[in-house]
């Protein structure tokens, strides 16, 4: 959607909903979108319902993110726990729930974080998949 069509989304009445209400229904703004924008305009020292309509959808279309320091690498690291390895099948099925797959973080697993954390995210999905699509070709028993 471009500005002009956003801002005259948001331009339009609401009645008695809520910006949040009118930005997640009107425009489907997810909620941590809004709180994004809260953010942009808090650090402006502006609240989020003063912006006009226009002024309002030119920073949805563009809202600034500002990096204000960055973390060490060991608070970066992919948390531990999860769905252990021998709770699944050799398709990352669950043993112990037929016909539920499990991939990515959700396994118990100690990874880097960054390209090798997601190929291996998207290793398993694709290896979960076929054990899925392999589970539900599998005749009835």
């Amino acid at each position: 959607m471009n500005t002009a069509a956003l801002a005259g989304k948001l331009a339009a009445p609401r009645g008695k909903q809520s910006l949040s209400n009118v930005l997640r229904k009107a425009v489907k703004l997810p909620p941590v979108g809004t709180a994004l924008l809260h953010e942009a305009t808090t650090a402006r020292g502006r609240p989020l319902s003063s912006l006009r309509a226009e002024e309002l959808a030119a920073l949805i279309k563009a809202v600034p993110v500002h990096l204000t320091g960055v973390q060490p690498v060991a608070s970066a690291i992919s948390t531990a726990g999860g769905i252990r390895f021998d709770a699944l099948d050799a398709h990352f099925m669950l043993k112990a729930m037929p016909g539920v797959f499990a991939a990515g973080e959700m396994l118990d697993w100690e990874a880097p974080t960054g390209g090798y954390l997601l190929q291996a995210c998207f290793a398993s999905g694709i290896a979960a998949a076929e054990g899925a699509l392999q589970w539900l070709a599998a005749p009835a028993e």
